[in-house]
């Protein structure tokens, strides 16, 4: 490590966010050796000489090319989409950007459970008819909210839950470390426990071995005619049988964030149901993106160059 360590945002940033989020860093690190590069042949060019990589992703030639790396600092929560086997054997460290997306993700999935129990569809499908039939609705307070995954996302939702006077349920490895709004904590083996229990079920877990395909056929029984709102990944949940509950009816709703296969395909069942809720992939979306990812990597590359312990570190 040096004293000054040269920072690269590539191109591989997301949303076109590469300037905007050197921007931010410079706002915060007013000594910070930035480079930037917007496309794949300056991203090369700089690899040579960065110590430490902000990005959404790395490619395997970027990796080939940094041969001065120790450092590489995710601007998303989830790492699904880093070989961190590669990383590992690099020797490098890798920290992500956990909690940045948890309030606009939060306000979300309230939104969503919120559209179901004050019935939004039936509204926005009248008002396009020029009809006028009032209709009764339901009440999220009357409701138990099973939050599979509590960390910082999870935790959020908890708490907007509980502002409105729903129950919640978690389910996370270490129930010690559970918000304290939690009505009750379980562990991941006791899943379908908390499902059975719950009329709504919030997906905020990350994706690993363990969660691929956690919310199957037999997942979905144990939620009843319940609620499943989904902002983890698509690969947590079984697909064809989330499609199979809801053609039969057993389901009493579904909101949809994130899909198996994205863009979501023309063809997909999912499109046509009354009672799901499609939105394609903008739950974290916020204008406060690039300045909470900057205060978040700022405050680690402070960390980084005292020699200090890093935040969200994963290796």
């Amino acid at each position: 490590m040096t004293d000054r360590p040269i920072v690269l945002v590539p191109h591989l940033v997301m949303a076109r966010g590469t300037e905007p989020m050197a921007a931010a860093i410079r706002d915060r690190l007013e000594d910070v050796d930035l480079r930037v590069a917007t496309e794949e042949a300056e991203t090369l060019e700089h690899a040579p000489d960065a110590e430490v990589i902000v990005t959404h992703r790395v490619s395997d030639d970027l990796l080939d090319a940094a041969i001065g790396l120790r450092w590489v600092h995710s601007l998303s929560a989830g790492l699904d989409h880093f070989d961190l086997g590669s990383l590992e054997e690099r020797g490098l460290i890798l920290t992500n950007s956990s909690g940045i997306h948890a309030q606009p993700i939060g306000e979300h999935v309230l939104g969503a459970l919120l559209h179901f129990e004050r019935g939004f569809a039936r509204a926005v499908g009248q008002q396009h008819r020029n009809e006028w039939d009032r209709f009764g609705a339901t009440e999220l307070a009357d409701r138990t909210v099973a939050v599979v995954g509590v960390g910082a996302i999870g935790t959020r939702v908890v708490e907007l839950c509980d502002a409105v006077g729903a129950e919640t349920v978690g389910v996370k490895r270490d129930p010690t470390e559970a918000p304290d709004a939690l009505a009750d904590c379980l562990t991941p083996d006791r899943l379908h426990d908390a499902l059975e229990r719950a009329d709504c079920a919030v997906l905020a877990c990350p994706l690993t071995d363990e969660t691929r395909g956690m919310i199957d056929a037999e997942a979905l029984a144990a939620l009843g005619e319940g609620v499943l709102v989904n902002i983890a990944r698509g690969e947590v949940v079984d697909e064809d049988a989330l499609v199979e509950a809801l053609d039969a009816d057993e389901l009493r709703g579904a909101a949809l964030d994130v899909f198996t296969e994205e863009p979501l395909p023309e063809e997909s069942p999912l499109w046509d149901f009354e009672n799901v809720l499609l939105t394609p992939h903008v739950a974290g979306t916020t204008p406060h993106y690039w300045e909470r990812a900057a205060d978040q990597f700022a405050e680690n590359y402070r960390r980084y160059v005292a020699g200090e312990e890093l935040e969200n570190r994963h290796l």
